[in-house]
């Protein structure tokens, strides 16, 4: 099975997307790097280079979503990316159980790429410093989504991660965080959020 590893930029940006939308059920893309395998398909790594905020309240498959993905796919080939995985974050509080629109979701992206990881947010665990990951992480067994082992690292880097998490949210970086939704407001809105991504890598 394939070692799925976070960058800090990933990471930040599904972060920022759940604090801009504290009330609403949150949604993305994680897109990862295209590479041909060299080793065992029990040993290789999936690396999530970064994800693209979708929507966030209405996150059901529908023709926007359709339309959402083939202008991401069409970005990852320029990029040299693939999608990858799937992240959601539900509405309330407690609740971070996967749900039938997470998982076919997911599967769908599991089609086109079969090392395809689901992770869904902990909002429970979720806070303006970051202290804890606030992640789960799924992998697909035979059709269905099944947890990776809790304590298995999924993070390129973990200590930055925090740190610069924590640092954008300090800063209120969320507030200019773009998603799908905000694209399609207005045209000239971003959806791969160069500024944000600029503002990681001077905290690198």
């Amino acid at each position: 099975m394939p070692v799925f590893k976070l960058t800090t930029q990933a990471y930040c940006k599904m972060m920022l997307h759940g604090a801009k939308h504290p009330a609403c059920s949150v949604n993305g893309i994680l897109v990862a790097e295209k590479q041909k395998r060299k080793e065992a398909p029990q040993q290789h790594q999936v690396l999530f280079v970064d994800c693209i905020p979708l929507f966030h309240g209405t996150i059901a498959l529908s023709p926007v979503l359709e339309v959402a993905l083939t202008l991401i796919d069409t970005w990852c080939k320029e990029n040299g990316y693939v999608i990858a995985g799937y992240y959601q974050g539900n509405e309330r509080l407690k609740d971070n159980s996967l749900n039938p629109v997470a998982e076919r979701i997911a599967s769908r992206i599991a089609e086109g790429y079969s090392d395809a990881a689901l992770i869904m947010v902990d909002n429970s665990k979720f806070s303006m410093d970051c202290i804890i990951p606030s992640i789960h992480v799924y992998e697909s067994h035979d059709n269905r989504w099944k947890a990776k082992d809790p304590h298995e690292d999924v993070f390129e880097d973990w200590p930055e991660a925090q740190r610069i998490t924590a640092s954008l949210m300090d800063g209120r970086s969320y507030e200019t965080l773009v998603d799908f939704d905000s694209h399609l407001d207005d045209l000239r809105n971003d959806w791969a959020n160069p500024e944000i991504n600029k503002s990681i890598i001077h905290l690198c």
